[in-house]
């Protein structure tokens, strides 16, 4: 590939005009400005961006220029399993940034954004925020006490808890500390945990609650790299060796001199691993994904700018985070484009997916927002229940309102003037809904990390709410693919980022083939496993995702479905599952998830779930069935309101109508092999406590073949003669 040569920003300059910025405060400006307590750290004097404004007069902030040397030592391969690797940058005329490093990004950040609310989080029922210039300062603190506790070069801080400021803090620490950034899902069993952080040699484990430290408390024995763990949301229940709070911890930063970390950071390379994300491990063990700091600051930027995300100086956006950080898609999202554009990140309760994330959003009214599919497909139900009980009057005016907006959103789909009866609608009805749900203010609504059903994306349009699609993995960084409001076409991708590449291999009659991806968001390799980066990038250095799609003329990108996933029947058949499954759910608004199964089987048959309502303790499916699923019995003749009901009693009328459906949706497929043939109804619908939806609810099905298998087989089962 064509290469061009490593330069860029190589240092930060100190300005002899000005105080050195990074020259420890006086102890008395420390304590009234930082504090030391976990009081301290939550209180309005955190709050106060003036106390700190001295320290960093804004026009002394310069980065060096491009034209100084970047790369010491420039590498040839374009991947590496080794935490301590480097790689070649896939520099090309046409993707013309400059490599730098996150602390340099952040740095850069300061002099446009440091007065400005960088993150925003809840103490004692008030708003609280801290601003650019804390928020740096405070991770210095943060990556000194790492120093100080033994954090080597190359080894991870792995972080497991609930977002939060601390959890950013932990997280831009490690990076100015020369650690890798390892994030662990707080769902982890105490097993996962110990596989991840001695996979990744943890020096350091950082935990939000005692509950956690007490996972970290069993495996200690088996981690031989371990040398302290850290707690931040509260005390640990006794004093105990090499366990810190957070305040302790950057109290011991203040023995390391501000010039020991100083060196450490303007030592740094672009080409060198700082963050590890590990996937979920729905095929055996988990994969530590390196990504360079490179692929951090070039995505923060170009994947951003594709979704349209403003800086500051244009209009500061304004998130809210709820989304588990150790998945690429919140960690890039909130945290490092954040501070690429100097957005203000406010940080949801945990129990947000539980029910709270609503009035947050109210609360904080975001600019921009992001959900998997799940968080849009739970809106969009609860939006239904509500509508299903309100009065005859409230609830036509929003049936002809979405039904108004929808029409013209799909006949008109750019943001021009609408007509006269959809500014109507709108003013009326769609405006208060949106209100309701938060997202007066949001002109950005995007969603990742697995496919959504075209009922939901039609259902949002019809709140003129649009559903900006992002695609690519762990290993792209996040977004290799982006929608926008100037970027949008429905049930689509959108199209590749400026400065990346695709292409498609191994394309079939009607143009779909694997999607192969090239460019700067390209991750290192996989920690420690050189036979599986050898399996996903080829000698050239494409990476092959897995995934299976087709472009349009305008070069806009359609997923039809994972190759591993592509279902080849016993009479050789190739199916890929996804349309047929949604096909399904669009014809059956009482389907909450449908798996369709046959690899080498006689013929496909499908599991099926029936919508039910969240415990909203636990989050856990219930048995009773959600407005919108009752409203389906009664119109198909059942007086069911829960689903053991109709499962145990095989209740005919449902019965009779699934039937009736998946025979519709056998009408419209291409050939009989497509056809299903056989399904059945579990009572419990798919959840990530029962191990069938992955930490980012995607559908793990080796996971549900295996747990089903009995279900599965009386399928196939030959009848005695």
């Amino acid at each position: 590939m064509p290469r061009s040569s490593g330069t860029g920003y190589s240092g930060l300059p100190r300005d002899p005009s000005m105080p050195d910025s990074r020259e420890p405060l006086q102890d008395s400006q420390q304590g009234a400005s930082m504090g030391t307590t976990q009081d301290n750290l939550q209180t309005s004097s955190l709050s106060d961006g003036r106390m700190l404004s001295k320290e960093f007069p804004g026009h002394g902030l310069e980065l060096s220029t491009p034209e100084k040397a970047l790369l010491d030592a420039p590498e040839e391969s374009l991947w590496t399993t080794r935490a301590d690797g480097r790689v070649r940058l896939r520099l090309e005329p046409f993707c013309t940034q400059h490599p730098y490093t996150v602390h340099q990004m952040f740095y850069e950040a300061l002099d446009k954004y440091g007065n400005l609310s960088a993150l925003g989080f809840k103490h004692q029922d008030k708003w609280e925020h801290i601003s650019y210039y804390q928020y740096y300062l405070i991770a210095r603190k943060v990556a000194k006490g790492f120093l100080k506790l033994g954090l080597e070069p190359a080894h991870s801080v792995a972080i497991l808890g609930f977002n939060s400021p601390k959890w950013f803090f932990s997280a831009v620490g490690t990076v100015f500390a020369g650690g890798i950034v390892t994030g662990i899902y707080t769902t982890s069993s105490p097993e996962a945990c110990q596989y991840i952080a001695h996979d990744c040699r943890a020096n350091i484990i950082v935990v939000d609650t005692q509950k956690q430290l007490e996972k970290i408390l069993k495996i200690w024995k088996d981690l031989p790299h371990l040398k302290a763990v850290v707690i931040f949301q509260e005390p640990p229940p006794e004093k105990m060796a090499n366990v810190y709070t957070m305040e302790e911890l950057m109290e011991l930063g203040h023995e390391i001199p501000e010039k020991t970390l100083d060196a450490i950071i303007e030592a740094q390379q672009p080409n060198q691993c700082c963050v590890l994300v590990y996937t979920s491990g729905t095929t055996g063990n988990p994969k530590g994904v390196m990504l360079s700091q490179d692929n951090i600051t070039w995505t923060a930027r170009h994947g951003s700018q594709a979704g349209d995300i403003q800086p500051a100086e244009v209009q500061q956006e304004v998130v809210v985070s709820y989304l588990p950080l150790s998945h690429i898609a919140a960690q890039i999202y909130d945290l490092w484009t954040g501070i690429q554009w100097g957005a203000q990140v406010c940080f949801a309760d945990p129990d947000a997916l539980k029910g709270s994330l609503v009035n947050t959003l109210r609360e904080v009214e975001p600019t921009s927002h992001m959900g998997v599919p799940r968080v849009w497909e739970k809106i969009m139900e609860r939006i239904q229940e509500v509508a299903a009980q309100s009065g005859f009057i409230r609830r036509k005016m929003l049936l002809w309102a979405m039904s108004v907006t929808l029409e013209q959103n799909l006949t008109c789909p750019s943001n021009d003037l609408k007509p006269f009866m959809g500014r109507l609608a709108d003013y009326l009805v769609l405006a208060r809904v949106r209100q309701a749900l938060g997202f007066a203010k949001c002109q950005k609504n995007f969603y990742g990390a697995a496919p959504l059903t075209a009922e939901t994306q039609r259902f949002f349009l019809g709140l003129n709410i649009r559903l900006y699609a992002g695609y690519g993995l762990s290993e792209t960084t996040g977004p290799h693919f982006m929608s926008s409001p100037y970027n949008y076409r429905l049930y689509s991708s959108g199209k590749v980022i400026p400065g990346c590449r695709v292409k498609l291999v191994n394309q079939d009659a009607e143009g779909i083939g694997e999607i192969c991806l090239w460019g700067r968001t390209i991750f290192m390799g996989y920690l420690n496993m050189e036979d599986k980066t050898h399996e996903a990038i080829d000698s050239e250095g494409w990476l092959h995702t897995g995934d299976m799609g087709h472009l349009d003329a305008d070069g806009f990108l359609y997923i039809t479905g994972r190759l591993k996933e592509l279902i080849i029947t016993a009479g050789g058949e190739n199916v890929p599952p996804v349309p047929i499954e949604e096909a399904v759910k669009t014809e059956l608004p009482i389907i909450s998830s449908a798996m369709l199964i046959g690899d080498q089987r006689k013929f496909l048959s499908m599991l099926l779930t029936l919508k039910c309502t969240l415990d909203p303790e636990t989050s856990e499916p219930t048995d009773n069935l959600t407005e919108q699923a009752v409203e389906f019995c009664q119109k198909v003749g059942s007086r069911a309101s829960t689903v053991s009901e109709i499962v145990q009693q095989r209740d005919e009328a449902v019965y009779q109508a699934i039937h009736e459906g998946i025979q519709r949706v056998n009408a419209s497929a291409a050939a009989r092999p497509y056809h299903i043939q056989k399904w059945a109804i579990l009572e419990r619908d798919f959840s990530i406590s029962g191990g069938e939806l992955g930490p980012t609810m995607k559908l793990k099905r080796l996971t549900v073949l295996e747990k089903y298998k009995d279900i599965i087989d009386s399928f196939y089962q030959e009848k005695k003669q």
